[in-house]
């Protein structure tokens, strides 16, 4: 059966717009599946292959009953939401659908982005929004899933010469992305029998990870580099949720601490369980514990997270430049820390390693460099031996993350680990 590209937005808003975008995807030779958000207003002159009435039903209500409810509006998008996402994962595991656009303002993008999220990596999704812009949102819309967010500039309210020109240019977008054939590279990739491995890294730890990544290939892995910012971490653990990897070495494990510490790089309140769940090997070490990533120097925001609450002067800390800031974390931080990773690993189904090397868990906490504090340091391995259960083995070793020593040591590791599994 031939795969239909989805467009998603709310008719009675947005049915003109629709209409004429559908016009152009089929075109260019490509079929359409008309998915209707509406909740209320006038009825749209264009028909949806998948009404608003079907969606409301299967978010367990109906469009009556929706328009007679006392349910507040964010409520009511989250029935429909849900709703439309179980239709969606229908059509995808029934390989109807090819790639999905959606178009509107804020509330739409809000809706269609959140629908997209529930499909898998490798599936083309763009979204065509007056408020892709918005810096209170924008994050939001992307989250950890890879949607591409096309500003329209100008209220997709009505057609008008420059309202064409962006669906114009979105039809080509999303048709040539459909049109690369780029889902099969995923396909080869999951019927590969070479192992594939998500290492997390960043900045403060690239000769480790660099080492580290060589030596698996030459072994015979695959490495897919996850960047430990908050967002690349959490997209990691969503598709370790889906089934891509066989192994994680998870050498900058910091959204973790960033999130119960209001970090910069905070990667949500399930970092650390996505590979336990699945019960494949993990192995872990402390980099990025011994920080807090709490730039810009210059805040706007009135709500102190737990790091602003206390005075950088009473911490070391390290300047990158006026948005990277990085302060030293201190004893009690850290045990939090530790007693959190002992929980979430205590429950992983799959073999667990942790290595830690004593001499420094990046590039700033060597000696000589400002946050370079050993006893602190020792105060969060004491922690985690004390929460930790007796199967996950935890090794220190004489050296800093960043050696050669290091790096051979985890892969080593990582290897066993694999092939014991």
């Amino acid at each position: 059966m031939p795969k239909s590209i989805l467009i998603i937005s709310s008719l009675d808003t947005k049915g003109k717009e629709v209409e004429f975008l559908k016009g152009l995807i089929e075109q260019k030779e490509q079929q359409t599946i008309i998915l209707d958000m509406s909740t209320g207003g006038e009825k749209s002159l264009i028909k949806a292959d998948i009404t608003c009435e079907e969606i409301a039903k299967a978010g367990g209500s109906s469009t009556e009953g929706i328009k007679s409810s006392t349910r507040a509006r964010y409520e009511i998008t989250a029935l429909m939401t849900d709703g439309a996402i179980k239709k969606v994962l229908e059509l995808y595991q029934a390989g109807k659908i090819a790639g999905v656009v959606g178009v509107g303002g804020v509330s739409n993008t809000t809706v269609a982005t959140n629908i997209m999220k529930a499909l898998p990596f490798g599936v083309p999704k763009l979204m065509v929004s007056s408020g892709a812009a918005m810096p209170s949102y924008a994050g939001g819309f992307f989250g950890a899933s890879d949607i591409a967010i096309m500003s329209s500039v100008v209220d997709m309210a009505g057609l008008h010469e420059l309202s064409r020109s962006v669906l114009i240019r979105a039809a080509g977008a999303i048709c040539g992305m459909v049109e690369t054939g780029a889902d099969a590279v995923i396909d080869s990739l999951k019927e590969s029998k070479i192992p594939l491995v998500a290492m997390t890294e960043f900045h403060y730890s690239d000769m480790c990870c660099n080492l580290v990544g060589k030596y698996l290939e030459e072994r015979g892995y695959k490495i897919i580099p996850c960047h430990a910012q908050g967002v690349g971490d959490r997209a990691m653990d969503r598709l370790l949720g889906q089934g891509f990897f066989d192994g994680v070495v998870d050498i900058v494990p910091s959204g973790l601490s960033e999130e119960l510490l209001g970090g910069n790089r905070a990667a949500g309140p399930d970092r650390l369980e996505a590979a336990g769940k699945m019960g494949i090997p993990q192995i872990i070490t402390p980099c990025g514990f011994e920080m807090i990533s709490c730039g810009p120097l210059k805040r706007k925001d009135s709500g102190d997270p737990l790091w602003l609450s206390r005075n950088l002067a009473d911490r070391n800390y390290y300047l990158h430049d006026a948005y990277r800031v990085q302060a030293r974390t201190n004893a009690e931080e850290l045990r939090l820390v530790a007693k959190t990773m002992a929980e979430k690993l205590n429950k992983a189904k799959g073999p667990v390693k942790i290595l830690i090397p004593n001499r420094g868990w990046s590039t700033l906490s060597v000696k000589g460099q400002p946050l370079h504090d050993p006893g602190t340091d020792k105060v969060f391995v004491d922690e985690l031996k004390n929460h930790l259960k007796p199967e996950i083995e935890l090794r220190e070793l004489d050296v800093h993350l960043n050696t050669g020593e290091f790096a051979l040591a985890v892969v080593e590791t990582f290897d066993k680990m694999m092939k014991k599994n």
